[in-house]
């Protein structure tokens, strides 16, 4: 299956999930997410912008493989991923074959969905809690993300095609601006 998602930065939460509702979406996930990402030790699947993802959702854990797809508009990865029944027995059986644990990460997740469009709030905990909350929209194509976007008062421009580990490189760079630099938040 495609995974096709933006990333809109720096969101009010509040008035976009009173928008959201408005026009009919239905909220799907409500709590945290815990994600721990694997890799061998000659970095093969991150040099080749891949991912292995082993992540709990609430009770559910799921494991994952994104295979990287050139695309400079919207995110856009191959993904493959299976439910397991018991995420501590995955891991092992992960780290069985041979894969390294490089990155944790947990984060606190307000999901909705309309007619097979989600929109996911996301505030990272820990590490990467320097990244404020942004709302992610993962749709079929492009067009339909870009029609929501509107619909919720954001331009193409704010729709960035970023992984987690760029939305981290931004915000440490934000970090290294002054104070009156940083306070530009957008309230949409």
């Amino acid at each position: 299956m495609k995974e096709i998602e933006v990333k809109i930065l720096e969101v009010n939460r509040k008035k976009l999930e009173k928008k959201l509702i408005k026009l009919g979406a239905k909220k799907t996930f409500d709590g945290e997410l815990s994600a721990i990402f694997f890799d061998f030790k000659d970095k093969s699947i991150r040099k080749n912008k891949n991912t292995v993802r082993l992540r709990k959702e609430g009770e559910k854990a799921i494991l994952t493989f994104k295979k990287f797809v050139k695309n400079h508009k919207v995110k856009v990865r191959q993904e493959f991923e299976v439910n397991v029944s018991d995420f501590e027995t995955a891991k092992k059986i992960i780290e069985g074959l041979g894969l390294k644990e490089f990155l944790k990460m947990k984060k606190r997740r307000v999901s909705y969905e309309i007619k097979g469009t989600k929109f996911e709030f996301d505030k990272n905990i820990g590490e990467y809690s320097v990244i404020p909350e942004f709302l992610e929209i993962e749709a079929k194509d492009a067009a339909t993300i870009y029609k929501y976007a509107k619909k919720l008062g954001f331009k193409k421009k704010d729709c960035k095609p970023w992984s987690a580990k760029e939305l981290k490189e931004y915000y440490s760079k934000q970090d290294l601006k002054t104070p009156q630099e940083k306070q530009h938040t957008w309230t949409r």
